[in-house]
């Protein structure tokens, strides 16, 4: 098959990079006062999650420093529900991947999936959290926030999300996303985190806010009264900074890898247009994309592929990564195992454009609209076939970058995986 030859593209957006992350961490928490409540020589529990957070290793090591220089003892705990395979030791490897260990930190991190129980909620969900984190005299909550991948709310992926599925280590991510099938988890997070608050186990949180470059674009520290109001508030204007495909209707999406570093869900589905049960166009206001092609898993989602179900066709190299222990816990554990369906793959990645290429109901290929993205957090450098020109160049975002190209299939029939 003869597809459209290419236009490589950059798509602009406005940066919002903080030129100094670790004196921003420092300002915010000096501002806060977090460690009045507490005496000189307290222990205090720093959660980290799973994500690849921009900075994330900065912003955790400033933090500890400043609550050392405060007089407390901080030690880190994973705060990530069933990632990292759910177990102790799978969780303290995914944050020493990212930079976040005891001789980087200066500070112990201590990985365990015991849970205390803390009570139920008024809808009568048990409330559970890390032991580790419920003995010591303070938790500090540390992640991001941003927009959730499978529902729209007030409150989504954040701070409260993270008091519910993070600190409440595998058991609690399996009871709330249980009840979460009825009452929905944007309530079952909320009541959740509410009742954690109420232990007065809770110290604050330090929420990062990333543009649409993955740049630390904000540090907000969150005293515990204000945390909710000033969560869907950071929300509000997060949700303002999102990337997107630009273009409103495309046949065929290329991506190149997907993995929890990226989305929670391997693939955001907000971005290809996808529910994590794999439904059509879901998302209001999102491009309508008839198939998504995905060519490889991140290497540091540790085999989890959950998010392969949304996927119409996929190459082999991603099925032989995948491990099917990370992957079918995750899926189940948050009620989606859909999304751990294997798609139709083939060992190259003419063969699956090809095997997609007549579904879309048009007979000549040199006809297809697609669109090339490395992942869904990186929408910045990206390809559309050259019958798109005309809608590209009325995007005033939008820069091509040089005269068309013809497909870099290599001699195999695969693309490189340095494009777009």
């Amino acid at each position: 098959m003869e597809f459209s030859p290419l236009l490589f593209v950059r798509q602009h957006f406005p940066s919002h990079r903080l030129p100094g992350v670790a004196g921003e961490v420092s300002k915010q928490l000096d501002a806060a006062a977090l460690h009045r409540r507490l005496k000189p020589g307290s222990e205090v529990a720093i959660a980290v999650g799973s994500r690849g957070i921009a900075n994330i290793a900065e912003i955790v090591r400033t933090a500890v420093r400043w609550w050392k220089q405060k007089g407390m003892q901080p030690f880190i705990f994973p705060a990530m529900g069933s990632h990292g395979a759910a177990t102790a030791r799978g969780q303290a490897e995914v944050l020493a991947k990212y930079g976040v260990t005891p001789e980087a930190m200066g500070c112990p991190v201590r990985s365990s999936l015991a849970v205390d129980r803390l009570g139920e909620t008024a809808e009568g969900i048990p409330v559970v959290m890390d032991r580790h984190a419920h003995r010591s005299a303070g938790v500090m909550l540390c992640g991001r926030i941003k927009w959730h991948t499978d529902f729209a709310g007030r409150l989504e992926s954040g701070l409260f999300k993270m008091m519910a599925i993070g600190l409440g280590k595998l058991a609690g991510a399996q009871t709330y996303h249980c009840h979460a099938y009825n009452l929905g988890l944007e309530r079952v997070i909320v009541s959740v985190g509410r009742r954690i608050l109420a232990t007065g186990k809770i110290l604050g949180g330090l929420g990062i806010l990333e543009d649409a470059h993955h740049d630390t674009a904000r540090i907000a520290v969150l005293g515990v009264e204000e945390m909710e109001e000033r969560e869907a508030e950071l929300l509000a204007l997060v949700k303002t900074w999102m990337p997107t495909i630009p273009l409103p209707e495309l046949d065929i999406v290329i991506v190149n890898q997907l993995g929890k570093p990226i989305s929670g869900a391997g693939m955001d589905p907000k971005i290809i247009n996808r529910s994590v049960s794999g439904e059509y166009n879901p998302w209001p206001g999102a491009p309508f994309i008839r198939r998504v092609y995905v060519r490889g898993l991140h290497p540091l989602s540790y085999g989890n592929a959950v998010g392969l179900g949304m996927a119409d066709a996929a190459h082999a190299r991603l099925l032989r990564a995948l491990r099917r222990k990370p992957t079918y816990l995750n899926a189940l554990t948050s009620n989606n195992p859909a999304s751990a369906r294997f798609p139709v793959h083939y060992p190259t990645d003419r063969q699956c454009l090809e095997a997609l290429a007549p579904t879309v109901g048009k007979s000549d290929a040199a006809e297809l609209t697609i669109g090339w993205i490395h992942d869904t957090q990186d929408l910045r450098r990206l390809a559309f076939t050259e019958n798109l020109r005309a809608q590209i160049e009325a995007r005033p975002n939008l820069e091509i970058l040089g005269p068309p190209r013809p497909w870099p299939f290599g001699a195999r029939g695969d693309l490189p995986d340095d494009a777009p």
